[in-house]
């Protein structure tokens, strides 16, 4: 047999192998979760309450809600890919702080949340959520914020609801865009098990929208927040947190600047209403 024909057969079989990995592996490589045993205690210094919530199927919600006094509304937190509510927790005083309650959830596999993890379940468990909110407080009292990957599960509760706004940390432009920046030689719409078009959603998303983004995000790129922001560039506003990388947006206080303004807004809006 010719070399060239050994060195192609050879180069074939090892694509299809990392194709096969990447589909087999994707789920290890996206979620990184921290599983919390159900008697686990949660231990803060601010006033909250554990919630479980009954999710699609069998599964369950594991929810923490902070409280404080005389809210002005609550923010519906949707966090990264990674660990569980337990450490997330810790971004309720950016909000509680400035006057509202702080509503977070762990993803199916995560900390205590139970069922087997898909996206149609987190979306399913995601509106299960928010409309237990929703019988708790007024739907334009609630914020929907999204960080990273959550910021696609967000955005699709805000397209299918109506919160008084919606706010993206670091999101991408859909979940399809971002594999094929990371895996750009293999055929990523083949083997991908999540889609998660926040773009579409975006589309439909009723309320004014803000973007805060790093523009020295690597992890996701900065870009992909510009070609939100022009889906309308009426209702979606992208505030730049200059110099900023994916995680450490918190440490830089243009971004806490930029969030007192957009909750600013919000309660500007509702004294109006």
């Amino acid at each position: 047999m010719d070399l060239w024909i050994k060195i192609a057969i050879i180069a074939g079989a090892i694509y299809l192998l990392l194709c096969l990995a990447a589909y087999l592996l994707q789920d290890f490589f996206l979620f990184h979760p921290e599983k919390l045993n159900r008697d686990f205690k949660f231990n803060y210094n601010s006033p909250f309450e554990e919630i479980c919530i009954a999710g699609s199927g069998n599964s369950m919600i594991s929810a923490l809600l902070f409280h404080v006094k005389k809210p002005k509304g609550v923010v519906f937190y949707f966090k990264g890919n990674t660990r569980s509510i337990k450490g997330w927790a810790k971004f309720a005083k950016d909000f509680t702080e400035k006057g509202y309650d702080f509503f977070l959830i762990d993803y199916p596999g995560f900390g205590k949340s139970t069922g087997k993890r898909c996206e149609l379940l987190i979306y399913k468990n995601a509106q299960i959520a928010y409309l237990w909110l929703k019988d708790l407080y007024q739907e334009d009292d609630i914020i929907i914020y999204g960080r990273s990957l959550g910021a696609g599960f967000a955005t699709c509760i805000a397209s299918w609801n109506n919160p008084k706004l919606l706010i993206l940390d670091s999101p991408f432009y859909s979940f399809l865009e971002l594999a094929r920046y990371y895996t750009r030689i293999l055929p990523t719409k083949l083997i991908l098990k999540y889609c998660i078009p926040l773009y579409r959603f975006m589309k439909k998303v009723r309320c004014q929208s803000y973007i805060l983004h790093g523009n020295k995000d690597r992890m996701i790129p900065y870009r992909f927040s510009l070609k939100i922001e022009k889906i309308n560039s009426n209702r979606i506003r992208l505030l730049t947190i200059h110099g900023a990388h994916h995680n450490d947006l918190p440490k830089h206080q243009e971004y806490h600047w930029w969030l007192d303004y957009i909750l600013n807004e919000a309660d500007t809006m509702k004294r109006k209403s």
